[in-house]
């Protein structure tokens, strides 16, 4: 059974730092590309920062040189530090891990919830 769980959302400050962690299982993670999605309310899920199964990193520019994207695999998880946050990364992250095969493999985990704000 494939499961993505999802941690250390909560309330940050503006100019705050978290750390998401997301915890795989039931597939080969290793060989998956990792990455962490967000939806703020009203808006359409975006993609924030994915690390691809070599290493190699994306990020949105909204984001670059404030979060980033890490993984374990000895551990299954992949990391997402978040620093010098600000209201409008207000938004539920998500983890997402995609193969692309014959066809596109995904997966992706409940949502955790980050929320900045004095």
């Amino acid at each position: 059974q494939v499961q993505l769980v999802e941690s250390g959302g909560g309330l940050a400050q503006p100019g705050g730092s978290l750390r998401l962690s997301c915890a795989a299982s039931g597939f080969t993670f290793s060989t998956y590309h990792m990455g962490w999605y967000r939806q703020a309310p009203g808006k359409q899920r975006e993609l924030v920062a994915r690390i691809t199964s070599s290493g190699s990193t994306y990020y949105a520019d909204s984001v670059k040189g404030r979060f980033t994207i890490s993984r374990d695999n000895a551990k299954n998880t992949v990391y997402l530090q978040m620093n010098t946050l600000a209201p409008e990364d207000t938004a539920v992250y998500y983890c997402n891990a995609v193969l692309y095969n014959n066809r596109a493999v995904q997966y992706w985990g409940q949502g955790a919830q980050v929320t900045v704000s004095s």
